[in-house]
């Protein structure tokens, strides 16, 4: 998929296609449910419940992500996708807990599968579509540097191994007549679920959190430095240090300090610093680089218990 295609793609018009898919799934895994009397397509249909609800919040968020800054939020409005990210992991959590309550229902009380080959034909239909847009929003979330893409993408994901796990335990109750495997299948597909669920929520805490950037972002920022630093037999000309990062949805932020000799004027100083951040700013998309000018022979001090008097 190449880069023109992913950038119409954006996170608004992906998320708006996952509430049309998440409909027509959810009437598939519905009528599946329905013709087979399955516990194990009913936890199926389920998920695709909150994959719409999941949508639908994601859809607002990024729209509220999108808003240029105002005076009440200077620093813009990106950090609303991580709710995204978070509530949708605690749809899943509570998704998981409705499917293991009507397994448990099912595990004392078994019943008869009905047209399992319609069920499962519907079925497989249903996670055909979802890995299909799985696959093409992972793509988009990494040109975009949208969490709730990624979300979203993952439940999808989630929700593909969900009816791969469904189809094989139908399977096997329709040629052993096991019934007790259906809800066995549910409540394995429900711990799955818990696990997809909190690791969405966790994600989500770190970057309200102002979690740095990617390792290999830090990377890419040191080297881009080092081509600015410069240094005289022992004595250092330009430097830097203090360099502090964080994360907020699409947006990268980079802080630091830039030590230059007293004797330089504003006017220079002013301009090196700006190739600096231009630099920063095109080696890394995405990225709001900070800098503050220092002569070489002045150190700031952070987390000195006098700052905190």
């Amino acid at each position: 998929m190449n880069s023109a295609t992913l950038q119409w793609l954006t996170p608004k018009r992906l998320l708006m296609a996952s509430v049309v898919v998440a409909l027509f799934t959810i009437t598939l895994k519905t009528l599946a449910w329905y013709v087979t009397d399955s516990v194990g397509l009913l936890s199926d249909a389920m998920e695709s419940l909150v994959n719409l609800a999941s949508a639908l919040f994601g859809l607002v968020m990024v729209t509220v992500a999108a808003r240029p800054a105002d005076d009440d939020h200077p620093y813009g409005h990106h950090k609303a996708e991580y709710f995204s990210s978070g509530f949708e992991g605690i749809l899943i959590i509570a998704a998981a807990m409705g499917i293991i309550w009507a397994a448990g229902h099912r595990f004392f009380d078994p019943q008869p599968i009905t047209q399992v080959g319609w069920g499962l034909s519907l079925s497989v239909a249903s996670s055909a579509l979802n890995g299909l847009l799985a696959w093409v929003m992972f793509h988009a979330a990494r040109e975009h540097r949208s969490i709730a893409l990624e979300a979203d993408a993952k439940h999808l994901v989630t929700d593909v191994w969900t009816s791969a796990g469904v189809v094989v335990g139908l399977t096997l109750v329709h040629f052993t007549g096991w019934l007790w495997l259906d809800p066995v299948v549910a409540i394995a597909v429900a711990l799955n679920i818990l696990k997809e669920g909190y690791h969405l929520i966790w994600r989500s805490s770190q970057g309200l959190m102002d979690e740095a950037l990617e390792p290999e972002v830090l990377v890419t920022i040191n080297e881009t430095l080092a081509g600015f630093a410069h240094q005289r037999g022992e004595t250092e000309i330009v430097r830097f240090d203090h360099l502090t990062t964080r994360r907020a949805g699409q947006r990268r932020f980079v802080d630091l300090h830039m030590h230059m000799p007293a004797s330089w004027t504003l006017g220079r100083a002013a301009a090196v610093r700006g190739s600096v951040e231009q630099a920063l700013m095109s080696a890394v998309p995405g990225l709001r680089a900070t800098i503050q000018l220092l002569p070489s022979d002045v150190e700031a001090h952070f987390d000195d218990a006098r700052d905190l008097i």
